[in-house]
C-alpha cells in the first residue's frame, strides 16, 4: 500500500512540492498551474514537447523534463487526466515561439482535456500538434492500434520527441518522428498485485495466489488475463513471443528494449527478467540497441512489470541514443545539441474567468435555487465517493468517486463565489470549476454540461420549465458530441439521455419542475442499472469490457445520485425559481 502522504486529496500537490524541492536544476514550476517546464524556461525557436497525465507514474511525467527530453509537464491527480485549463498553462509557459507538440498515453480523458486545450492554443496563434502513443499490445488487436493504451513505451516515445526537439527539428518533423516511434512500439504486460490509492486500505484489484495477470493497465487496471504464476524464463517467453509476434514487416532487427517496473516488483527481479529477454532477442536475431531496465513509467505501487520494444531505423535509433539529462534519465552529455537562447516565460494568469454578467432579478433567483441544487449534488457525492471507486475499480482505475467529490465541491465553491450573477453565470462558473479541479474524462464532460447549460439559459430570462428542458439537451447532445460516445457505450450518456427525455415528456404534459425532474431522476437511475448488462465500448474500462459486465458504469450510476439529489433539492426549496 501508500505508506507515505498527508492528506490524500493533496497527495499530486504535495509530490509536486517535494519534486520541486529536490530538482530545482532540472525544472521550475509553473505558477498557478500543476506542472513544470524545463529549468531556465523555453528557449527561443526551439519546439517544445510538453507530456503529461495523471499522477502516480513517476517518473512520467516531472522526471523527464530536461535537456534531450520534455520541456514541460502537467499533472492531474492520481490516475486523472490534468484539466484542458492546466495543460494549457504548462503549454503557454513552455512555448518557445516555435510550436507545441503535447504528448500523453491513449486514454478518453488525456484525449479530451489535451485536445480543448490544444484549440485555445492555436486560437492564440501557438501552432500545437497532439501525439498520443498507442502500445499496449493487450488492450486492442493489430487492426485497431489505434484504441491501445499508452503504457511503458511513452517512455521511448517522449524520449525520441525529445531529442527531435533539442536537435532543432522543426514541427512537422518532431511530430513526423514521434508517431514514427510511436508506430514502431509495442508493449506488453503482466501484474502480480494490484495497487492502492493513499489513504485507501485496499488495493484496487488482488490477483489470486499463485496467479498473474497479463495485460495490465498503468492506471490501476487488472490485467484482460488470468494465468498460473511462471518462473522468469517462461515469463520473458510468454511477453516477447507475443511481442515479436507483431514485428512490422519493414523492420531490420534493430530494437530499443525496456523491462519496465510498475513500483513494488524492484530492479534486481527485473534484472532477472532482462536476462531472459535479452537471450531471447539475440536468438531472434535481433540487435539491442541502448536498452533500459528500472521504472519509467510506474503505477503507484503495483507489483508487476513490462516489456517494451521500439523497431529502429537510422533516424529514431539516432533519436533513441542521443544524450538526455533529467531527474529520472541521464545519458552522455547533452552539449552536442544546438544552442537555444531561453526566452522569457509567457503569463499564464490569462485563463477565462467569468465575469458577473448583466442579470436579472428573476435570472439571480434562479440562481439561488441552482445554488441549493448544487449544495445537495455535492453531499450527495460525497456520500457515495466509497461506492463509486469500488464500482469503478471493476474494470478501472477507481478513482470516479473521489474525482466527482473534487468537482461538486469546485463547483459548488465557484457558483457560491458569482453571488450577485444570474443562474447562466453560476453554471458556467461551477463547469469552469468542476472540470479544471476534477480532470480526467468526468471532468471534462461534466464541465461541458454545467456551462452548456449555463449558456443556454443565460442571465436575462426566466427559467421556465421549457427552456430548462432544453438546455439540458442541449448539454447532453454537447456532451456526446465531443465525448465521441453513444447511448449504450456504458457511460453517463446512458443515464442522461433517458433523463432528459423523460424530463421533455413530463414538461410537455404540465408538471411541475420538482415533480418533473423526479420523475426523470427515478429513469435516470434505472437506466444506470441497466448498465450493469452492458459492455463498456469506450474509455478506460474498455479492454476489461467483459469484466465490466455485470456491474453498473459508475459514470452513470453517479449521474443517477446527483439527479436524485437535485430532484430532493428542488422539492424542500422555498425558493425554487424555476
Amino acid at each position: 500500500m501508500t505508506f507515505l502522504y498527508d492528506d490524500p486529496e493533496r497527495f499530486k500537490d504535495d509530490v509536486i512540492d517535494g519534486f520541486a524541492a529536490a530538482y530545482a536544476r532540472y525544472a521550475s514550476r509553473v505558477p498557478g498551474a500543476s506542472g513544470f517546464v524545463r529549468n531556465g524556461g523555453p528557449r527561443q525557436g526551439k519546439v517544445s514537447l510538453v507530456v503529461g497525465g495523471g499522477s502516480g507514474h513517476y517518473p512520467s511525467y516531472a522526471g523527464i523534463v530536461g535537456r534531450g527530453l520534455a520541456d514541460g509537464c502537467v499533472l492531474g491527480d492520481v490516475f486523472t487526466s490534468p484539466s484542458a485549463e492546466q495543460v494549457y498553462r504548462v503549454a503557454r509557459a513552455a512555448d518557445g515561439g516555435a510550436g507545441i507538440v503535447l504528448a500523453f498515453g491513449n486514454y478518453a480523458g488525456d484525449r479530451l482535456n489535451f485536445a480543448a486545450a490544444r484549440e485555445r492554443l492555436i486560437a492564440g496563434g501557438v501552432d500545437t500538434r497532439i501525439v498520443y502513443v498507442t502500445d499496449d499490445i493487450a488492450s486492442a488487436g493489430p487492426g485497431e492500434k489505434d484504441k491501445r493504451r499508452g503504457i511503458a513505451g511513452t517512455a521511448t516515445v517522449y524520449k525520441i520527441g525529445g531529442a527531435a526537439a533539442d536537435s532543432g527539428y522543426d514541427l512537422d518533423a518532431v511530430e513526423r518522428v514521434m508517431a514514427a516511434a510511436n508506430d514502431a512500439t509495442y508493449s506488453y504486460g503482466v501484474a502480480f498485485g494490484g495497487c492502492t490509492l493513499p489513504g485507501r486500505k485496499e488495493p484496487l484489484f488482488t490477483v489470486t495466489d499463485g496467479q498473474m495477470e497479463f495485460g495490465l493497465g498503468i492506471h490501476g487496471e487488472p490485467g484482460v488475463r488470468s494465468a498460473p504464476w511462471m518462473p522468469a524464463a517462461d515469463l520473458a517467453t510468454a511477453l516477447v513471443s507475443s511481442l515479436l509476434e507483431e514485428r512490422p514487416a519493414s523492420a531490420d532487427g534493430r530494437v530499443a528494449v525496456i523491462v519496465n517496473g510498475l513500483g513494488a516488483t524492484k530492479y534486481e527481479e527485473l534484472l532477472v527478467l532482462y536476462g531472459h529477454v535479452d537471450r531471447l532477442l539475440h536468438e531472434a536475431g535481433l540487435t539491442l540497441v541502448l536498452p533500459e531496465v528500472g521504472e519509467l513509467v510506474t503505477s503507484l505501487d503495483m507489483a508487476g512489470c513490462s516489456v517494451s520494444l521500439t523497431w529502429l531505423d537510422d533516424e529514431l535509433e539516432a533519436l533513441w541514443a542521443a544524450p538526455v539529462d533529467t531527474a529520472s534519465l541521464r545519458r552522455g552529455a547533452p552539449s552536442g545539441f544546438p544552442s537555444f537562447e531561453p526566452v522569457a516565460r509567457a503569463d499564464t494568469d490569462d485563463h477565462l474567468e467569468v465575469g458577473e454578467a448583466a442579470s436579472t432579478e428573476v435570472s439571480r433567483q434562479a440562481a439561488t435555487t441552482a445554488r441549493q441544487v448544487l449544495a445537495a449534488m455535492t453531499d450527495a457525492v460525497i456520500e457515495n465517493e466509497e461506492r463509486l471507486g469500488r464500482m469503478d475499480a471493476v474494470a478501472g482505475d477507481g478513482d470516479h468517486g473521489t474525482g466527482m467529490v473534487r468537482g461538486m465541491k469546485a463547483a459548488l465553491s465557484a457558483a457560491q463565489r458569482a453571488e450577485h450573477s444570474g443562474i447562466g453565470s453560476v453554471l458556467r462558473a461551477a463547469g469552469d470549476a468542476f472540470g479544471d479541479r476534477a480532470g480526467g474524462t468526468s471532468g471534462i464532460l461534466w464541465g461541458i454540461l454545467l456551462t452548456t447549460v449555463g449558456v443556454s439559459l443565460g442571465d436575462t430570462e426566466a427559467v421556465t420549465p421549457e427552456r430548462l428542458a432544453t438546455a439540458l439537451r442541449d448539454g447532453a447532445e454537447t456532451v456526446q458530441r465531443i465525448g465521441k460516445a453513444q447511448v449504450g457505450d456504458k457511460t453517463l450518456l446512458d443515464a442522461l439521455f433517458p433523463f432528459v427525455a423523460s424530463l421533455e415528456s413530463a414538461v410537455a404534459e404540465r408538471r411541475p419542475v420538482a415533480q418533473a425532474w423526479a420523475q426523470a431522476a427515478d429513469e435516470a437511475v434505472r437506466a444506470a442499472a441497466a448498465t450493469a448488462n452492458l459492455v463498456a465500448g469506450i474509455g478506460r474500462a474498455r479492454p476489461l469490457a467483459e469484466r465490466s459486465l455485470g456491474t453498473p458504469d459508475p459514470g452513470a450510476v453517479s449521474m443517477g445520485i446527483v439527479l436524485t439529489a437535485a430532484a430532493d433539492a428542488l422539492k424542500a426549496s422555498d425558493t425554487c425559481n424555476i
